[in-house]
């Protein structure tokens, strides 16, 4: 009951679709330029590599390759409106990053005052991603993706805690972030497993219905699953920090306790059930009337 009342809190799904979307307008040019930067040194590109993690075939891969391959006749540098673009958006990623952390341990928000902090893990992102795409094209071969989320679970969990901490500006101990990164990279495995079977469809029927925006679609699909694991995660895993300061304390909460946290709950649910019942229904009533 704490951790739906902390997910809720938090407006977990909002918060899932906020990271998902910032995620999408960060990575896509990134990984674009990343592409075009190291091309001359690594036989895989971006397209190739999602392609080859989720076993993308046909309209897919088609999609996918169009989407991240830049055209032969442009140029790879960037240019400064590009550069500009290119940070802005990646520095946005990491302050919603940021501010999933300080809204679920209860901190201070700092805003831009912390964007030395997310540089770094702007940096540690990217090594994030060529370690586990490393591991994807090595142990690729190996049944649904099963090995890889193996092989990549206890590196994703590093990284999670170290990113708490990192975009918290140190002030969460990184002992404190253990349960959110263990719960975070075992869910993400599970997830990467599941994704491995489903993804190829998606990415497929969204493509051959909209082409390269169905791929654009199937990709935000799959991020806000990734990001409602990693807000689940948080809110799971700050409560797991608090619950185990209570054992230590011998603190048990009363019946009372119990009873006011599930009202709560319930109470907020439904609340969100009539504001989206009255939402759908001025949605139809705008509809018949046009």
């Amino acid at each position: 009951m704490r951790v739906l009342n902390r997910f809720q809190k938090i407006v977990g799904f909002d918060r899932s679709m906020a990271l998902a979307s910032s995620a999408l307008t960060a990575l896509v040019p990134l990984a674009i330029l990343s592409g075009a930067v190291l091309s001359n040194f690594v036989q895989h590109d971006a397209a190739e590599l999602i392609a080859r993690r989720y076993n993308l075939t046909g309209a897919g891969a088609e999609a996918v390759a169009a989407l991240f391959s830049p055209a032969e006749s442009t140029s790879a540098t960037l240019g400064i409106f590009g550069a500009v673009f290119l940070m802005i958006s990646v520095l946005s990623f990491a302050r919603a990053s940021q501010r999933l952390f300080e809204q679920t341990w209860e901190l201070k928000p700092l805003s831009v005052r912390n964007t030395r902090n997310g540089l770094w893990w702007i940096l540690t992102l990217g090594g994030y991603t060529v370690v586990t795409g490393g591991l994807s094209v090595v142990l690729g071969g190996h049944g649904p993706g099963l090995v890889t989320a193996v092989c990549e679970a206890p590196v994703t969990a590093v990284w999670l805690v170290w990113s708490g901490w990192i975009l918290s500006a140190k002030r969460i101990a990184r002992s404190d972030l253990i349960p959110f990164g263990v719960t975070a990279a075992l869910l993400t495995a599970a997830y990467s497993v599941g994704a491995s079977l489903y993804l190829p469809r998606l990415f497929n029927s969204s493509a051959a219905r909209y082409g390269v925006f169905g791929a654009v679609f199937a990709m935000l699909s799959a991020l806000f699953a990734a990001m409602l694991i990693i807000v689940a995660s948080a809110a799971l895993g700050r409560e797991v920090r608090d619950e185990l300061d209570r054992i230590r304390q011998g603190h048990r909460p009363s019946d009372h306790e119990v009873r006011q946290q599930w009202e709560s709950v319930v109470d907020q649910t439904r609340s969100r059930w009539r504001t989206a019942r009255e939402h759908v229904s001025h949605r139809r009533r705008k509809d018949v009337d046009h």
